[in-house]
C-alpha cells in the first residue's frame, strides 16, 4: 500500500491544499494546532471511515463551509486507484472508487489500510474496556470490511431491545389485556436477534485475538528484550470456550446468558448481555498492565499492539498497510525508536508528525520527505529547519 497523492478540500483548518508523497518515510513538522494530525485523520477516514476525534460530520468541514472533500492516489499491489469522500455538515456522505459512485459505505473500506499509533492509544491499556473493544473492531473491519455492516446491525438490535426492556407494560395507550405478553412475545424476538448478531461479532473478535496474541508477544519480547511476557486474553460476556464452536453452539450459549439476567435487565431497564461488554485483558507476567504496567512498559505494550496489527494486515492482504504515527516517535526511547525502524525499514510508507527533529534517531531523517505544517498549509521544509 503506497500514498502517492492526498489533496484536502475545507477538510478541518486545510482550505484547498494537495500534498505529493515522494519517500517512503514523510515527517510533518511544525508546531501544535497547525494541521498535522488533522492531514492523518484524513488518511485513517479513508481507511475505517471513522475519526477518533469527531462523532459528526460537521466537526470535519472547515468552519463557514458545507462541504469538505478528501481525495487520494494509492497504489495497491502495483495498481493506482483514486479514491474520493465527500462529507457534508448537514449529514450524509458520497464515496467514489476509480470515478465509480459506491451505493454502501462499506464497499468502500479496504481500499486503504492504515495502522494508526497516536498518544491516544495508551487508553488501550489504561482506558476502560470500550477502548480495547473498538480496537479490535477497527482491525476487523481492516481485514474484514463486512464486520462494520454486523457491527452496525448489532447496534441496532440492541438499541431497540434496550428500548423495548425500558417499555412498561402498563403505559400502553389505551392500556390492553395482551401488552404484557405482546411484550414478552417482542422480547423473545430481539433475544434471538441479539443472539444471532452477537454471536458473529464474538467468533470474530475471539479469531483475531487468537492470530496476534503470538504476534504482539512476540514483539514485546523484542521490544522489552526479553524481560517480561505479554499476553492478550478476550474475556467475553458470555463464555466461549472454542471460538471455531459450531455457531448454534454460541447462540444457545447466548441465549442461556440472556435468561439467566432476565430479571436483572429488566429491572435496570437495559441489557446485560452481548459483545458491548467484552473485555480485552492485557497482561505482563500474569499480571494486568492496567494496574501495574510504568509508563514505558504501557508504550511498549501499545507499540507491540501496532507492530502485531501491521504485520497481521500485510498477512492477510499481502501488503503491508501505512503506518501513521502521530507525535509519539519522539517520545520513544532510541532503543523503541530501532524497533520500530527495523520493523518497518522501507517497505512500510510512514507518516509521521511532530513538533521538531531534534529527538528523532538519524536513520529517521535519512532519505526522509521532510515539510512544514503551518495554518493548514504544507510546503517542503527548509534547510535552516530547527532541530529542536
Amino acid at each position: 500500500m503506497y500514498l502517492r497523492f492526498l489533496h484536502l478540500w475545507h477538510f478541518r483548518n486545510y482550505r484547498d491544499q494537495g500534498i505529493p508523497f515522494e519517500a517512503p518515510k514523510t515527517i510533518l513538522v511544525g508546531e501544535n494546532a497547525q494541521g498535522k494530525t488533522n492531514l492523518l485523520e484524513a488518511v485513517e477516514l479513508l481507511a475505517t471511515l471513522r475519526s477518533r476525534r469527531a462523532s459528526r460530520d460537521r466537526e470535519l468541514v472547515q468552519q463557514g463551509e458545507e462541504r469538505a472533500r478528501i481525495a487520494a492516489t494509492v497504489e495497491r499491489l502495483g495498481v493506482a486507484h483514486e479514491l474520493a469522500m465527500e462529507l457534508r455538515s448537514q449529514g450524509g456522505r458520497s464515496l467514489r472508487v476509480n470515478g465509480q459512485v459506491l451505493r454502501r459505505q462499506s464497499d468502500f473500506l479496504g481500499q486503504v489500510s492504515a495502522v494508526v499509533f497516536s498518544s491516544l492509544d495508551l487508553e488501550l491499556v489504561r482506558g476502560g474496556p470500550e477502548a480495547r473493544r473498538h480496537w479490535l473492531d477497527g482491525v476487523l473491519i481492516q481485514l474484514e470490511p463486512v464486520y462494520a455492516d454486523l457491527v452496525e446491525q448489532y447496534r441496532q438490535i440492541l438499541k431497540q431491545r434496550n428500548a423495548l426492556l425500558k417499555q412498561d407494560p402498563k403505559d400502553s395507550i389505551p392500556p390492553t389485556q395482551g401488552a404484557a405478553s405482546n411484550k414478552a412475545s417482542q422480547m423473545a424476538f430481539w433475544d434471538a436477534q441479539l443472539a444471532t448478531s452477537g454471536s458473529r461479532i464474538v467468533r470474530r473478535r475471539a479469531r483475531l485475538l487468537q492470530r496476534l496474541e503470538p504476534l504482539a508477544a512476540r514483539w514485546h519480547q523484542t521490544i522489552s528484550g526479553g524481560r517480561e511476557t505479554l499476553s492478550l486474553t478476550y474475556r467475553p460476556q458470555v463464555p466461549l470456550a472454542d471460538p471455531q464452536a459450531d455457531p448454534a453452539a454460541v447462540q444457545a450459549q447466548f441465549l442461556a446468558e440472556i435468561r439467566a439476567k432476565a430479571a436483572a435487565e429488566q429491572a435496570l431497564g437495559t441489557s446485560l448481555v452481548g459483545p458491548h461488554r467484552d473485555e480485552v485483558e492485557l497482561s505482563l507476567d500474569g499480571r494486568l498492565a492496567r494496574a501495574y504496567g510504568s509508563q514505558g512498559q504501557q508504550r511498549t505494550l501499545v507499540l507491540a499492539l501496532k507492530l502485531a496489527e501491521l504485520e497481521l494486515i500485510e498477512q492477510v492482504k499481502g501488503d503491508p498497510p501505512l503506518l501513521l504515527l502521530d507525535d509519539v516517535l519522539a517520545e520513544l526511547d532510541l532503543h523503541r525508536q530501532n524497533q520500530l525502524l527495523g520493523a518497518i525499514q522501507e517497505r512500510v510508507q510512514t507518516l509521521v508528525t511532530t513538533t521538531h527533529l531534534g529527538s528523532f534517531d538519524t536513520a529517521w531523517l535519512k532519505g526522509a520527505q521532510i515539510l512544514h505544517v503551518h495554518q493548514g498549509q504544507i510546503s517542503p521544509a527548509p534547510a535552516s529547519l530547527p532541530l529542536a
